[in-house]
């Protein structure tokens, strides 16, 4: 039997170490496109402004990219540490992207990162351009194979379960290539960086606009990140759209949770815009409805259903009966491999063997699981519905909210008045709100998973490492200790570069920036 506070604690030491490093890889997607849309101006006009815009910004983001490599590299360490069982069982599938990212995508990031920085004496303007744009691209690419591997764990495509070496091995790598919910995750995750280099952008230039400091270049960085933005805001509701479309076919339970959608509704199913979930009667109390909306969102159709979740225990119940034959058999074929009823019989059920092993939080054998504990199994299979109705729901208000902003700037630099003071001052405190939807979004992904490590093939309970509770208490404070000190490192660095402004690149890069003598434009903030 599994020990429960063994696995919350490896659970929660992941969850820490994911979502703290996670605060630095969309500012690192979203700063290394918009760099390199800065020098391409540059390049096309030889205007110096640019030029200084890059190299300023570009600074920013090798201080958020050396702090997203280091705590990177410690959560794959973890998957050896913490998730023993889960890489033996399913390492084949697992490791083959995580590989390709660290080998073509972060090595490619990294070579022109070096010759981003000390590349600007040495390589002509066009050819600097190339070089960044090529970092741009292998930024997008490290988080292409990584979202990749974490859309198998949600959608366990182009695999199956070798009964001859009991892991799952690859049968198909371009179904794990282009698995639906991977595509669906990398251009929606890569959107959400957009978002927050460009939220980034605007509230530090805004910053700068506020106190009339550095009017040239914030002036110039205000209007880029603010069209930026729009699109980039424009792309994740978009985008969003279509990865909820992807969890109808592929995680029902995750899309019935997150609408707290306990009954199967007429088709089209409305949209609860709020609600306050109940797990002890599994009803969803003072709800408002948006008719239709859910049902052309989740099915693009006015005639099919989206089942709840009543329907979807019931379904998984029957799983679970039927996956108790797969693991008869596969136990079979532990004695003898040679025993082809038993090979038959399990290839017939082996695709609701994990189901069976859900029982195992109850029973040893779940051969011997009583008709309740099946019940209970099943059920088992529903994730915390009140955490994820109201996550996601927090999660799209800041989304749209970041919209508003984003037009808002936009519409007010198109006017020969420029924009208030009190748009600046917005600018500023909404630069937290890209960071809290974006780590809400993978909160409701992985969260919405559960109970599942990897979706209907492997229970999270199975898949942690033999390791003492104490153990994992001191790793836990050990990162919290060490991850505390690199978040006051970040900001230091950050705040110490903003204050900086401009000067801070040519301390880099050893040339002075004749822009910086610019005359101030006639238009001030505000007028």
């Amino acid at each position: 039997m599994f020990d429960p506070l063994l696995v919350d604690l490896s659970r929660l030491q992941f969850a820490l170490t994911a979502l703290y490093h996670f605060l630095f890889v969309p500012l690192t997607l979203g700063l290394s496109i918009m760099i390199a849309m800065m020098e391409t101006v540059y390049v096309m006009t030889r205007r110096t402004i640019w030029r200084d815009m890059t190299k300023f910004w570009g600074v920013l983001f090798g201080i958020n990219f050396a702090l997203g490599v280091a705590t990177g590299i410690t959560m794959e360490f973890q998957f050896g540490m913490n998730w023993a069982y889960y890489s033996h069982y399913v390492g084949d599938v697992f490791g083959a992207p995580l590989a390709i990212e660290g080998l073509m995508a972060f090595f490619l990031e990294a070579t022109f990162v070096g010759l981003f920085f000390f590349g600007w004496d040495r390589l002509s303007p066009r050819a600097h351009m190339i070089v960044t744009w090529l970092m741009a691209l292998g930024t997008n690419f490290s988080a292409l194979w990584i979202l990749i591997a974490n859309g198998w764990m949600q959608n366990p495509v182009g695999s199956a379960f070798n009964p001859d070496t009991m892991r799952m091995e690859v049968t198909d790598f371009m179904a794990v290539l282009f698995n639906p919910v991977a595509q669906a995750k990398f251009v929606h995750t890569v959107s959400a960086g957009y978002v927050c280099g460009a939220v980034f952008v605007l509230g530090i230039s805004a910053w700068y606009m506020l106190r009339n400091r550095h009017v040239a270049l914030a002036k110039r960085s205000f209007v880029i990140a603010a069209a930026f933005g729009v699109a980039s805001s424009l792309s994740v509701i978009v985008l969003g759209d279509e990865s909820g479309y992807a969890l109808t076919d592929n995680q029902k339970m995750k899309l019935a949770a997150i609408e707290a959608m306990w009954e199967t509704e007429p088709a089209p199913a409305s949209f609860t815009a709020f609600g306050i979930p109940s797990l002890s009667d599994r009803k969803t109390h003072y709800a408002i409805h948006v008719p239709w909306v859910m049902g052309l969102i989740g099915t693009r159709s006015i005639d099919k259903e989206i089942p709840g979740i009543d329907q979807l225990v019931a379904r998984a119940e029957e799983r679970v009966r039927n996956g108790l034959g797969a693991y008869d058999a596969l136990e079979k074929l532990k004695v003898n491999l040679g025993d082809t009823a038993a090979r038959a019989a399990f290839e017939a059920k082996s695709q609701d063997l994990g189901y069976a092993l859900l029982l195992k939080q109850y029973v040893e054998d779940p051969r011997t699981a009583s008709d309740q504990q099946i019940k209970d199994a099943a059920w088992s299979s529903v994730p915390q519905v009140p955490w994820l109705f109201f996550s996601f729901r927090i999660m799209v208000a800041c989304g749209f909210a970041l919209l508003v902003l984003f037009v808002t700037s936009l519409w007010y630099t198109m006017r020969e008045k420029g924009a208030p003071r009190w748009l600046f001052s917005l600018a500023v405190l909404a630069m937290p709100l890209p960071w809290i939807a974006i780590e809400l979004g993978w909160f409701v992904a992985e969260f919405g998973r559960q109970p599942w490590i990897i979706d209907g093939v492997l229970p999270t309970f199975l898949a942690t490492s033999e390791l003492g509770i104490y153990n994992l208490i001191l790793s836990i404070a050990g990162f919290t200790l060490v991850y505390g000190v690199l978040a006051v490192i970040e900001v230091r660095l950050m705040l110490a570069a903003i204050r900086k402004g401009p000067d801070i690149a040519d301390m880099i890069t050893g040339r002075p920036s004749t822009s910086l003598a610019e005359p101030k434009p006639a238009m001030q903030p505000g007028e």
